[in-house]
């Protein structure tokens, strides 16, 4: 059996490509597809699955794409209630693909029509795939389908019923392998681990102890950040079959007469320091260099027209690209920042030994943000900061007064930068991002507090 994880950092998630004896199956394919059409070349074998564990929220699935090429079945939960032509499993089916058995689990939890699947061959300790139900050190949300008539509370129940009377009751050596791992907004505390055992997972997830269904359902339910507005949007393209990647528009060239004039959203796609140093006035920065793609569906309306700003066109091809994993089909244009001929913006990068002095200076005048989320927050933060989440943000700066100094910081310095890009649409001029971000705060030993 050829059984490997393909890892797509930028939005944690993960996909797995399964064969045996000429035949192969892809589960939870991202939305470039090209990877599994060449490892199903390197193997010779023919796809002739494409599994979705469940309708993905926080990326669109290239799941349509990849039947097209290959002549594969689709393959969802018979939940799922798909637009196009699948196969509607349920639990207890079994799928073939050479001498390997795919055993479908019914888990809903995460969202309705999630299914978890059982890998088994005749040499190798059984794999379960699980989609969004189990991560490693952590379970799915049950808050991200509340379209579909469950609370939040419903969800968590259905989820407890699935870990305890299916999951759990295989045997312990089941290798785990699920569909995200850290970063992802999927979960809450997700290890930065990428597989796992049965057996680990019932000694470390907080989510596997022993507990009543009651008070699990109320651990899941409580502390959620707000998801994204995006995550409805890619539901939808991924219940009706997303386009072909090679059908979207291309971006043309723009003068920066054009990017001066332009109406939409100006994307910045370089890197703090490289944004800080000068910038199209009130573009908004989010580097490709972090976890472009969850921000930009977060940030930026899907429907918004996007006109990319960066250093090369391969950077701008790359932003497109990643644009379109979660839904965002709408870059117009692009402009290289060599190109750019009118005066440009800068937000200073100061270090965090230099934030220090600033606070033990005593200014009343400066106001701190940590901009990321409430939990990160909560767990150890710079003294004089206002916990305003990046996310949140735009909606949120009339809590801030932009004729004062302002200073961002989040845990690196990348949703920072994003940060001050956003005050700077909102009239802030006096704006630093502190570099190196909580990280380096504390390694340095300076006051934190809780």
């Amino acid at each position: 059996m050829q059984f490997k994880q393909f890892f797509l950092g930028c939005l944690a998630h993960a996909s797995y490509y399964i064969g045996s004896n000429g035949e192969a199956a892809v589960v939870d394919p991202q939305r470039d597809v090209q990877q599994y059409l060449e490892e199903a070349e390197a193997n010779n074998q023919q796809i002739k699955y494409v599994i979705e564990t469940h309708l993905h929220a926080d990326f669109v699935s290239g799941h349509t794409e990849l039947a097209k090429k290959t002549g594969a079945q689709i393959v969802f939960g018979r939940q799922a209630n798909a637009e196009f032509n699948h196969v509607a499993v349920k639990d207890g089916d079994e799928l073939t693909v050479g001498t390997v058995k795919l055993k479908i689990l019914e888990t809903p939890g995460h969202t309705p029509e999630g299914i978890s699947i059982v890998v088994e061959n005749a040499t190798d300790p059984p794999k379960l795939l699980t989609g969004d139900t189990l991560f490693i050190g952590d379970v799915g949300r049950p808050d991200l389908v509340g379209s579909k008539g469950f609370s939040a509370e419903q969800m968590a129940g259905f989820l407890y019923d699935s870990l305890h009377e299916k999951i759990l009751k295989l045997p312990n050596a089941t290798e785990v392998y699920p569909a995200h791992g850290a970063g992802s907004l999927c979960g809450k505390n997700m290890s930065k681990e990428t597989w796992s055992t049965l057996s680990e997972q019932k000694k470390t997830n907080y989510a596997l102890q022993p507990m009543a269904k009651d008070e699990f359902v109320k651990i899941m339910t409580e502390n959620l950040s707000e998801a994204p507005a995006y995550f409805p949007k890619s539901v939808a393209k991924n219940l009706a079959g997303a386009r072909n990647l090679e059908d979207l528009p291309k971006p043309k060239g723009m003068s920066a007469g054009e990017v001066k004039d332009f109406a939409g959203v100006i994307l910045d796609v370089r890197s703090a320091d490289e944004y800080g140093a000068a910038h199209v006035p009130n573009s908004l920065n989010i580097g490709l260099g972090g976890q472009f793609a969850s921000w930009a569906g977060s940030l930026i309306e899907t429907d918004a027209p996007i006109a990319i700003i960066a250093d090369a066109e391969g950077k701008v091809d790359e932003a497109v690209m990643r644009l379109a994993r979660v839904g965002i089909e709408s870059v117009v244009g692009f402009l290289l920042i060599e190109d750019w001929t009118f005066e440009t913006a800068t937000v200073e990068q100061i270090s965090v030994e230099e934030m220090n002095e600033r606070l033990s200076g005593g200014s009343d005048d400066l106001q701190f943000v940590d901009v990321r989320r409430v939990g990160e927050y909560e767990s150890g933060h710079a003294p004089q900061t206002v916990n305003l989440t990046l996310s949140d943000l735009e909606k949120l700066t009339d809590r801030l007064d932009p004729s004062r100094p302002t200073y961002v910081i989040c845990q690196g310095g990348y949703r920072s930068s994003a940060g001050t890009s956003i005050l700077e649409q909102k009239g802030f001029r006096e704006i630093y991002n502190v570099a190196g971000g909580t990280g380096a705060w504390i390694n340095a030993g300076f006051e934190t507090r809780m």
